[in-house]
């Protein structure tokens, strides 16, 4: 695993699962040759730690060795880390969700600067916790309209609402905790809006909460809330269940990871 510090962009750690590396050019860039069609970014939101990620890299890796892929994948924390300012990530992130005009994309930016280098000509999944699901579908599009990737998907989790467009919404998958009772369990997936005006029927202009949400919402049920999805050690375990990191990977992997990174013929 090695960390990477290129100009006028954040820090990120990328994460390989192959034996065979080289290194590439003047910068100290150290990647694998993959196998797998897909490449995958993990994208962290404000003031998360490094080891975010740790566990969640080894599940995603052990689940796609056993289906034969080695995959690239990759970390990045397009705000920054818990060593750079908290509130300065926080306001970053408020202007990336402005609507009455384009959004900064601060997120999406330092995204964006890192796939174009590594994922260039490729499809690429995104997986966003908190503010990192809003700098991961700002990417995606922004990537896919400069023909950057051929392909994208975006899971979302934990994530502020923002408005997917309707051309886009099917390649959203937005994951949220909720409690044994079914409600919300993650404060931050209050923040935003999907909302937007309509005409119903007869005419009449409304206010529709959905109009520009996700086509695929899961609520998982969960011990704890937004900073638990990834944890696998007590008491972030469920006696039936499972483990929070097993319950979100099991999810992500059945409705998106299983379906576009194995041979159609072995999905059932």
């Amino acid at each position: 695993m090695t960390t990477y510090s290129p100009p006028h962009t954040n820090r990120y750690t990328a994460v390989q699962s192959a034996s065979a590396f080289r290194q590439q050019g003047g910068d100290d860039i150290m990647y694998a040759d993959v196998t797998s069609e897909w490449d995958v970014y993990l994208l962290a939101g404000v003031g998360s730690r490094r080891t975010i990620f740790s566990e969640c890299v080894k599940e995603l890796q052990h689940r796609l060795t056993d289906n034969g892929k080695i995959s690239a994948i990759r970390e990045l924390f397009p705000y920054g880390d818990h060593t750079h300012n908290f509130f300065q990530q926080l306001l970053q992130v408020r202007k990336d969700l402005y609507r009455l005009r384009r959004a900064v994309q601060f997120g999406a930016r330092a995204v964006a600067a890192q796939v174009r280098k590594l994922s260039a000509g490729r499809p690429v999944i995104f997986i966003g916790h908190s503010g990192g699901g809003v700098a991961a579908y700002q990417a995606a599009v922004l990537l896919s309209e400069e023909g950057c990737i051929t392909d994208w998907r975006v899971i979302q989790v934990g994530s502020p609402k923002l408005p997917i467009q309707r051309e886009h919404n099917h390649k959203v998958h937005y994951v949220v905790a909720v409690n044994e009772d079914g409600e919300c369990a993650d404060y931050i997936t209050r923040l935003g809006s999907w909302g937007g005006i309509c005409r119903n029927r007869f005419g009449m202009w409304y206010w529709n909460r959905s109009k520009y949400a996700p086509k695929h919402i899961i609520p998982l049920t969960l011990v704890g809330g937004h900073q638990h999805y990834f944890r696998r050690e007590a008491p972030y375990v469920h006696p039936e269940r499972g483990s929070n990191l097993v319950i979100t990977i099991d999810t992500i992997w059945d409705r998106v990871l299983r379906e576009i990174c194995l041979p159609a013929s072995h999905v059932i």
